[in-house]
């Protein structure tokens, strides 16, 4: 079943359309989705992220990362596992196919270490294989949106390899651990996982990009964006909760995870940062937060 979300603006200029998975790779992918923009030029930011697989079928554009680099995209392109808010800019109408990859998927397609490639982009078609290529031309030629991700479904599913056990161990012991705290603890997770700290901190990496403890903060972060949006609660209620120092602390941590601060994201939020955090707040469930991006 694909949701499509209405656009914010009435001539439909900016728009996203979603497709969850199918349930055999619910565990590896979030949806796809088709971002479309009709303006000559488009700029907007997306939050802290999972890595995103991108099909450019009409613009070109770059990404400016948190650390302030920027990249221009290529026409297959990954982006990594993002720490901070992402800056997107587009040159031409736009038509992009995206994925979000779950830690599973992101392992199961052969990617490198996700912290050696994080807040940055790359080629897939030059890293994975040609095969990528030939999906963006079917793509291309594909007028109906539903065919057209009932296609990557498919196409994706023949590039998984296996995952060991203990790799699908330990997203499961990282993934509750990040859901079940609105300040998760070091200590809690190497007791859940029966690892060291270290060893811990070495999967954390390689799978999400990040160590526990700045992923700790990426989520708190986002949690409290859905609340921010949808329950309209204030900042003293989510330093209580969240566990923040101050409220300038509170609002650096908004700032860098999610791109607003917490008054411009309850009063001002742009085009891509309002529909995919309403989306992403519709359950408390980290998994559920990766789905839409």
């Amino acid at each position: 079943m694909q949701h499509h979300y209405p656009d914010r603006d009435p001539d439909g200029f900016v728009g996203v359309r979603y497709w969850p998975p199918p349930a055999h790779l619910r565990s590896y992918f979030g949806s796809v989705y088709l971002f479309t923009a009709n303006r000559p030029t488009y700029h907007d930011a997306t939050r802290a992220d999972i890595p995103q697989l991108r099909f450019m079928l009409s613009a070109t554009g770059y990404y400016q990362f948190y650390d302030g680099r920027t990249a221009t995209t290529p026409e297959i392109c990954m982006v990594g596992a993002t720490t901070g808010a992402t800056d997107f800019y587009l040159t031409g109408p736009t038509r992009v196919f995206g994925i979000s990859l779950m830690p599973l998927g992101w392992a199961a397609l052969g990617c490198d270490d996700a912290c050696d490639r994080g807040d940055m982009i790359y080629d897939v078609e030059a890293i994975h294989g040609t095969q990528f290529r030939v999906m963006l031309d079917t793509l291309s030629g594909e007028v109906d949106p539903d065919a057209a991700a009932a296609k990557i479904w498919a196409f994706l599913d023949t590039q998984l390899r296996p995952v060991p056990a203990e790799v699908r161990n330990i997203v499961a012991v990282i993934s509750a651990w990040l859901e079940h705290s609105s300040s998760p603890q070091i200590e809690d997770l190497t007791t859940a996982s029966n690892l060291s700290a270290r060893q811990i901190a070495r999967y954390a990496k390689r799978l999400y990009g990040a160590p526990p403890k700045l992923l700790a903060r990426k989520y708190r972060a986002l949690k409290c964006a859905g609340q921010i949006v949808l329950d309209k609660k204030g900042w003293q209620d989510l330093c209580d909760e969240g566990t923040f120092y101050d409220q300038p602390h509170f609002i650096r941590e908004i700032k860098r995870f999610i791109g607003l601060t917490p008054h411009q994201l309850m009063h001002n939020p742009t085009e891509v940062v309002q529909q995919t955090v309403k989306r992403r707040a519709l359950t408390g469930l980290v998994d559920e937060l990766n789905r839409i991006s």
